[in-house]
């Protein structure tokens, strides 16, 4: 995969998908979830094998897209997208078989053993996943992958606030998927609506708060269930244990990439308040090394998507009553707005209280590790995106006492840039997560499953008339038992325990157990070898 990108390429105008269409649309991807031929592992595999071609033919294209719509550098297209979902697909390829086999490593009691319980995989449904425009390929496949490898039908509705990327998409999709089976439906808000008002098995939703409102608000209507992928204001916490330089140069990265239109990256940064002045130096020795001329002229450094979101991040720049200690520089006709940092007094500065989602982000000093850890909590509890750089005791009690969807300690958000990790919000973050195995599950049904012989049915006795206080007994000692706490919910250390402990040789599990009596038994017949040995 080459980073360079060929110049004659020809992207179609964005074109809305007939919103009389949409219905037919989706009972036609519903019909061929009936049918059944999803459900076979091998008719998934070859659409996953088809979408990895199709990614890797189009990358070009991709690139040309990713570039007119926010002048994505060829370099990040490949890796922050297309990259990312050959990682994602390349796991799922090799895993997938595994992935839906029954779950047989269940617990129940031992009286149930003959039912042979089990836990089958079964696809939800058609599904629909509606994309967002910062990161418009990678956010709207990944989902995509998951529901295709559970075996769902799926419809994707991408952002059209990406316009290019998202008539891209559509047109590799027709190219190479099934086409009763997986669709893209472009439009704005009638499309959109459109789409909202069918049932669907499951809804995934990346994007802003507000509109998750009325996603959630429409599914819980018909009961539907959703995945929503959200935002927050992330924090970042740098104290004076860090790598100061280290933390100055991670950071800086992690709001530059896409120009900061990354939802994970930190829209504040927590400094002690004794190096604030050495991380600033150390924030504008790595912009000078990144960008030597300056990010407006730089080929590496992305633009704001539209202008309705350059105004939105333009004016918290106007309306901060802090201090510019980097960048500031912004050309609307450009849609460019420099990596920009305010010193803030104040945790009610429009610097925090708003979600920049751009390359702009405050520092909000502080004393100590709990009033940094206050600050946090009071600015948003349950944000997607935390990040630390301290001491191991200092990010401990950090990561102990801060809620977030996501970690990274000693660096920018890279927890979500593995792109086989789990991913998703907590709270006010969002619900759900994805990518590697997790999109997989997020799109499947856990069916219990049990297999009664006929010859139970007198250890079943017991639930039918006339009821018997005997069978009755027996069956609560079968599959019943004595706690191993007291009313005080302490543990009781009986006989069971000591006789454990001795012979199990401290060991937790029967597992380990056998791990220390087999070494025990090679140590002594090796000491006893030796004796010999030594008596010979």
């Amino acid at each position: 995969m080459t980073v360079g990108m060929a110049v004659d390429i020809t992207i179609p105008a964005f074109e809305a998908t007939p919103v009389d269409e949409i219905a037919q649309i989706a009972a036609t991807a519903r019909s061929s979830f009936q049918s059944q031929k999803t459900k076979d592992v091998e008719w998934r595999l070859v659409q996953l094998r088809k979408l990895y071609w199709g990614l890797t033919d189009y990358t070009p294209k991709l690139q040309a897209a990713l570039k007119k719509d926010l002048n994505k550098p060829p370099h990040d297209a490949i890796l922050s997208e297309i990259h990312h979902l050959l990682q994602d697909l390349g796991l799922t390829l090799k895993k997938l078989k595994d992935w839906v086999k029954d779950d047989k490593d269940v617990d129940y009691p031992w009286t149930f053993a003959a039912m042979k319980p089990r836990i089958r995989k079964e696809p939800l449904g058609a599904v629909l996943v509606i994309g967002a425009y910062n990161v418009p390929l990678m956010l709207s496949l990944a989902p995509f992958i998951g529901a295709m490898a559970a075996g769902c039908t799926a419809i994707l509705k991408p952002s059209e606030n990406a316009p290019a990327t998202a008539m891209v998409m559509k047109e590799m999709v027709e190219n190479y998927l099934d086409p009763s089976s997986f669709f893209v439906v472009n439009g704005a808000i009638p499309e959109s609506t459109a789409l909202l008002n069918e049932k669907w098995a499951k809804i995934f939703y990346t994007g802003n708060n507000t509109v998750a409102r009325i996603v959630a608000k429409k599914a819980a209507e018909t009961l539907t269930p959703v995945t929503l992928e959200l935002g927050g204001r992330n924090p970042s916490f740098v104290t004076k244990s860090a790598d100061l330089a280290l933390a100055a140069r991670r950071l800086l990265w992690g709001k530059t990439m896409n120009a900061g239109q990354i939802c994970l990256s930190q829209n504040y940064v927590l400094v002690q308040r004794e190096v604030v002045d050495d991380f600033i130096k150390f924030l504008n020795a790595s912009y000078y090394e990144f960008y030597p001329d300056g990010p407006h002229s730089s080929e590496d450094y992305a633009r704001i998507i539209n202008e309705r979101q350059f105004d939105r991040i333009k004016k918290m720049l106007d309306t901060t009553k802090g201090k510019i200690v980097m960048g500031g520089e912004t050309d609307r006709s450009d849609l460019y707005i420099s990596p920009t940092v305010v010193l803030v007094d104040s945790i009610d500065d429009p610097m925090v209280t708003e979600e920049s989602f751009g390359p702009v982000w405050s520092i909000v000093p502080f004393d100590t590790i709990d009033d940094a850890i206050r600050l946090a909590n009071t600015v948003d509890p349950t944000p997607l995106s935390l990040m630390t750089f301290g001491s191991k005791s200092e990010n401990a009690k950090i990561l102990d006492r801060v809620t977030s969807g996501g970690a990274t300690i000693n660096d920018a958000w890279m927890h979500g840039a593995i792109a086989t990790l789990p991913f998703g919000g907590v709270g006010e973050s969002g619900t759900g997560s994805y990518h590697g195995k997790a999109s997989f599950d997020g799109f499947t049904h856990r069916r219990t499953v049990v297999e009664v012989p006929g010859w139970m049915d007198k250890l079943l006795r017991v639930r039918y008339a006339p009821f018997s206080p005997t069978d009755f007994k027996r069956h609560l000692w079968m599959t019943g038992g004595k706690p191993g706490f007291d009313r005080d919910g302490k543990v009781l250390r009986g006989p069971a325990y000591w006789l454990w402990l001795v012979f199990g040789l401290g060991g937790p599990s029967a597992k380990g157990a056998l791990l220390r009596w087999t070494v025990l038994l090679a140590s002594a017949y090796a000491a006893f070898f030796q004796y010999r040995k030594y008596r010979d």
